[in-house]
């Protein structure tokens, strides 16, 4: 008996003002590595302390990096640095598919092409060049990246109490 080792490609999009879409992100990632499977995660425009990049830097298997500041990117006016981190960040995304990943999470890349960061055309691009599962997180997910994908979520916060963020917890 043949074992077939072909399987379908998804492309997932989280999106939505509610919180989680990193967080889905990261768990589906665990569970891919989980599985043996290697996992490679790109982060737009976040570049601080995060308690899952310390517990992801555990697992050989998987490859994170981080393009961003410390500083929150001003959504109206990003600064030139942003826009230089985060096609930093596209081309690193489009490198790694040579390392032939079982998972490529692109966090925040939405967001990060919504505020024209990079364009959305070129994260297309990369998602349709990829062999591998590959998973779009962010706000304001654009129509190019909702067309292309096979699996949409919208996250919606149903209550949200006005609390100070505690690690462990959201981040």
């Amino acid at each position: 008996m043949l074992l077939s080792l072909y399987f379908v490609i998804m492309i997932f999009v989280s999106t939505g003002d509610g919180g989680g879409k990193t967080t889905g992100a990261i768990g589906l990632s665990l569970r891919a590595l989980g599985n043996g499977r290697r996992v490679v995660i790109v982060q737009f425009m976040k570049g601080r302390f995060t308690g899952e990049l310390e517990a992801l830097k555990r697992f050989p298997d998987c490859d994170f990096k981080q393009f961003g500041r410390t500083d929150f990117v001003d959504l109206k006016e990003p600064l030139r640095v942003d826009k230089g981190l985060a096609r930093r960040g596209l081309e690193y995304a489009f490198d790694s598919l040579s390392t032939k990943p079982f998972l490529l999470v692109l966090d925040e890349i939405n967001l990060a092409s919504a505020i024209g960061l990079i364009p959305v055309s070129d994260v297309v691009s990369l998602v349709k060049s990829a062999k591998c599962h590959v998973v779009l997180t962010g706000r304001r997910a654009l129509k190019e990246l909702v067309d292309v994908a096979d699996f949409v979520t919208e996250y919606t916060d149903l209550k949200r109490k006005d609390k100070k963020a505690e690690a462990g917890i959201e981040f």
